[in-house]
């Protein structure tokens, strides 16, 4: 059960955030702040009202089924409605503990997603551009905007790293569980025999680190400069564009060669940098939170097995949850996306929800 104290006050909230922002008098940066509050009370409202007056219509309806000069089509009407509205607030309960749930601070940020080759060979380039096509045309679908930070290619339209960055709104909660080991299993092209093979890519989601989230000195940073190459060593450019940035306290390093300015590189370089010891940071706070509690959806380690994808059998199995879409081709063109992640963040919540209550 929730306090009705708690839920009152999501109610209050919402309601004094309406005249704030209705009365003029606010500043900008203010309108802004008290917006984004609003929005996010907008989404659980209903519910809370709802929730709030379930024991009077509950009392109402009962006055009804107890009372012996009520028709029996009336007490069977309202037997029907207790039934729903029971149902209906089991509902909400469940919004509310959810809405309720202490919030991932990076949920709201833009994501940095790199996709690497695994284990596999060509196969597994060829698995890791597969993974970069379905990404793209999740955000297209979703109207998210895509920035390709870094790309590098292998033979037969193989990729060996993709690193994007999708901008939007609560990019980071959509994608999150996206980080992990994806495994291919397929008959390849050059497959005489018809033998299925077994590849992997892996993925990494970050949330975008802005310079309020992490300050970095430029004393801890090493920066060497050095020349482009393209596929088969050939030169992209005769200049020293290229960018290495090494982070002294962390070790993490970044190289970046994309853009012909070393000027553009290093901007390049210093965003993934930036997210990589922001993410860091995250994970070793989450760690030392998480001391008591196995989350079942994983720990979005690179290392571990998340996902299947069959393709002989046409599925698509997620290991972490148990679930899986019998749509593999429908999955890759990102029409059934949501279904997967809405899924596991079900489960993680769950996961949160049972932690808070043992």
């Amino acid at each position: 059960m929730i306090p009705i104290k708690q839920v009152n006050s999501l109610v209050k909230k919402y309601e004094l955030l309406e005249k704030e922002l209705a009365s003029g008098t606010l500043e900008k940066k203010e309108i802004a702040k008290k917006s984004k509050e609003y929005s996010s009370l907008e989404e659980i409202i209903q519910s809370a009202k709802s929730y709030i007056n379930f024991e009077n219509e509950k009392k109402s309806l009962e006055k009804i089924i107890e009372d012996k000069k009520s028709e029996i089509e009336m007490k069977d009407l309202a037997k029907s409605e207790l039934k729903s509205l029971t149902e209906k607030k089991e509902i909400n309960e469940k919004k509310l503990k959810i809405y309720l749930l202490p919030k991932d601070e990076a949920d709201t940020k833009n994501a940095i997603l790199e996709i690497r080759a695994g284990t596999g060979g060509l196969e597994a380039s060829l698995f890791a551009a597969d993974l970069f096509k379905m990404y793209e045309k999740v955000s297209h679908k979703k109207k998210w905007d895509i920035e390709i930070i870094s790309l590098s290619k292998s033979e037969a339209g193989g990729l060996k790293e993709g690193i994007l960055l999708i901008k939007g709104n609560n990019i980071y909660s959509a994608l999150k569980y996206e980080s992990g080991v994806h495994r291919v299993q397929r008959v390849p092209e050059t497959e005489t025999q018809g033998r299925v093979h077994t590849s992997a890519a892996t993925v990494a989601v970050l949330p975008e680190a802005e310079d309020v989230d992490i300050k970095i000195d430029e004393k801890d940073l090493r920066i060497d400069v050095f020349r482009s190459s393209g596929p088969g060593g050939q030169s992209v450019n005769t200049t020293d564009s290229a960018v290495r940035i090494t982070h002294i306290p962390t070790g993490v390093v970044v190289s970046q060669q994309d853009e012909k300015s070393q000027h553009k590189n290093k901007a390049k370089g210093m965003k993934i940098l930036r997210s990589r010891i922001y993410e860091a940071e995250r994970a070793k706070k989450e760690m030392e939170r998480a001391k008591d509690r196995k989350s079942k959806i994983g720990s979005g380690d690179r290392s571990e097995r998340i996902r299947t994808y069959n393709f002989p059998q046409g599925r698509v199995t997620d290991h972490r949850i148990n679930f899986t879409l019998h749509k593999l081709n429908e999955f890759l063109n990102g029409e059934i996306f949501d279904q997967m992640t809405e899924n596991l963040m079900i489960q993680d919540q769950e996961s949160k929800l049972e932690s808070l209550n043992n």
